[in-house]
């Protein structure tokens, strides 16, 4: 497994501030945020991403993943074949897409004595054919210019939201192209058990993120927690992942938000000492 920094906390940084920070943490590279607002950018990414790249080898770290803004899901914006083909000319090997989310179908009254009911022409399964068809775009991009697309579990609407979801929409892809970013944090909350969940998806497992979530009364989905300290059985995630031979990509997503960025940095430090103690049983 190859230890990475999802970087969004560590908003602010430059790169090679990004890159000191990584180092402390004691990681081999990034999770890289491409969003507006960060070093690198959808905008500039043409030159940045290679530069930012190259300032991460000369360190001695990589950059496996880029994680691109929550809406970045159409495969025919001139910005997407842009971020495609930087990536590619980068070494980037995975770019992690937005959320498709699930809408529920609008009511249908099919006469006016009948009660009003969905139609499945907008429900579920209507919704997963015209995101597979956009997939097909996207991997043709990924066969194109080399970076995999990956569709990351999250809970609440998303598509992808625990692994049976996200196999109903990447099932039939060539896994060099279209992968899953599994997440053990949003699994543990909507997901199967984990072990369950990672063969689930161990055929187009390709990079998988760390991190812990708790539920608090009222609320509807997980809020973040140290690592250790939420829903997530992590022993069985380890060994499961050890098990199937996993040696992709691991994101600590370090979702601390609220605390100062040397904070982030700390309990990041302090996440991937937990994991590695846990590999080394």
């Amino acid at each position: 497994m190859k230890f990475i920094m999802f970087t969004k906390h560590l908003q602010g940084l430059d790169v090679p501030d990004i890159i000191a920070a990584l180092h402390s943490v004691g990681v081999e590279g990034a999770d890289l945020c491409v969003r507006p607002g960060y070093p690198v950018n959808p905008e500039n990414v043409k030159k940045a991403l290679p530069a930012a790249a190259k300032q991460f080898a000369d360190a001695g770290l990589s950059i496996p993943l880029v994680t691109t803004p929550g809406d970045f899901l159409n495969p025919d914006q001139e910005e997407t074949a842009r971020v495609y083909a930087a990536a590619g000319e980068a070494g980037v090997e995975n770019i992690k897409l937005g959320y498709w989310h699930w809408q529920a179908p609008a009511p249908v009254a099919r006469h006016p004595r009948a009660s009003a009911h969905t139609d499945s022409e907008n429900g579920y399964w209507a919704q997963v054919d015209a995101i597979r068809k956009q997939l097909d775009r996207f991997a043709k991009l990924s066969e194109h210019y080399g970076p995999r697309t990956c569709i990351h579990n999250h809970s609440g609407t998303s598509m992808g939201l625990n692994s049976c979801a996200v196999m109903n929409l990447v099932k039939g892809f060539d896994a060099q192209h279209v992968g899953v970013f599994a997440d053990t944090g949003h699994l543990s909350i909507v997901g199967e058990p984990i072990n369950m969940a990672l063969d689930i998806v161990k055929s187009h497992l390709a990079v998988i993120a760390f991190k812990d979530l708790a539920r608090s009364p009222g609320m509807r989905g997980g809020t973040v927690v140290r690592i250790g300290k939420g829903f997530v059985d992590w022993e069985t995630a380890v060994k499961t992942l050890q098990a199937m031979g996993f040696s992709g990509p691991v994101s600590f997503h370090s979702e601390y938000s609220g605390e100062p960025i040397d904070t982030v940095i700390d309990l990041a430090r302090i996440d991937v000492r937990f994991i590695r103690g846990l590999l080394e049983k």
